[in-house]
């Protein structure tokens, strides 16, 4: 959990510095945001169940097997990227293997989605389990609703996980949700559970708890995970314009990934001779990835129609 945890921090670090180098034009993050994420995939079958990622999901992708390459091929739009050969925005998470479905830029279209599939795997008698995710602003929409209300009635094998980020871009958790989350769920008759976001372990019980019960048949869960987005928005935001600097530091200190460290030092689970080797031994695989995707060659122009229109 650790080394994917800092898989996706490190490859996210390099995302921001090959944007201010003007190689890539978009950055998404996921800092902040890890220990929800890994914590939650770490319940899934590989190939097997289904996920409907958002895009700050790094950690659950790289978690059920995508790559620093394949992150960074995608973000500077080479033929090779395998989320959609160069066509998409970053973020746009995409693999048949995997099972993991690629968002539509509208926010929130993916939970119907997610249900849909939950459909197929009951009616199919298979014992497939789907995570769909999202941030709080998209609960808001009403995709989000329908998916929930659709999951409720069937009893369908699905896993709603809300990030909770306190930030619907610019517009505080205050003026974005109204009550709970995580008590909406009782309104669709299923379990809604608020979890510390920043606490891996934590989201990892909550989680193998909602995989397990969706596994046997028994129905959906929702999980508020509360965390906080570390950056901007993306990297066409000036959060200065609507947060604290304080604010910022202040969550810096509940870091998921130093206190999940904390935790694994304390415990004797790993040593500071353990920590920097495998820091370093990341590194060096992102290092890698980015030199692979910047000279990776761009898609010819007369690719950009193949895949869109049925060829005769």
């Amino acid at each position: 959990m650790y080394r994917y945890m800092l898989l996706a921090r490190r490859t996210d670090e390099r995302s921001w510095i090959l944007n201010r180098q003007g190689k890539a034009a978009f950055v998404i993050s996921c800092q902040g945001q890890e220990a929800a994420q890994v914590g939650a995939a770490y319940n899934l079958r590989p190939g097997h169940d289904y996920v409907y990622p958002y895009y700050r999901d790094h950690g659950i992708v790289m978690t059920l097997g995508m790559t620093p390459r394949d992150e960074l091929l995608a973000l500077l739009g080479r033929r090779e990227d395998p989320n959609s050969g160069g066509r998409q925005m970053p973020g746009h998470f995409s693999s048949r293997e995997l099972n993991i479905v690629t968002a539509s830029a509208p926010i929130g279209v993916q939970y119907p989605q997610a249900a849909g599939t939950a459909l197929a795997f009951k009616m199919r008698g298979e014992d497939g389990v789907v995570l769909a995710c999202g941030g709080e602003a998209s609960t808001s929409g009403g995709d989000w609703h329908e998916a929930m209300n659709l999951a409720g009635i069937h009893d369908l094998p699905v896993v709603f996980m809300i990030e909770n980020n306190v930030y619907a871009i610019s517009v505080p958790e205050k003026f974005q949700v109204a009550g709970s989350i995580a008590g909406r769920a009782e309104g669709y008759g299923f379990p809604g559970v608020a979890v510390d976001g920043n606490d891996v372990l934590a989201v990892y019980e909550a989680a193998r708890e909602a995989v397990a019960r969706a596994r046997r048949g028994e129905g959906p869960t929702l999980i508020e995970a509360r965390t906080y987005r570390m950056t901007a928005h993306s990297s066409d935001d000036d959060d200065r314009r609507y947060r604290e600097r304080e604010e910022i530091e202040a969550w810096r200190l509940k870091d998921p990934i130093t206190r999940f460290e904390k935790y694994l030092l304390e415990h004797g689970v790993l040593d500071e001779f353990q920590r920097d080797e495998l820091d370093e031994e990341v590194k060096a695989e992102v290092k890698e990835a980015s030199a692979y995707a910047e000279n990776a060659p761009f898609a010819d122009p007369d690719e950009g129609f193949a895949g869109v229109y049925a060829e005769v």
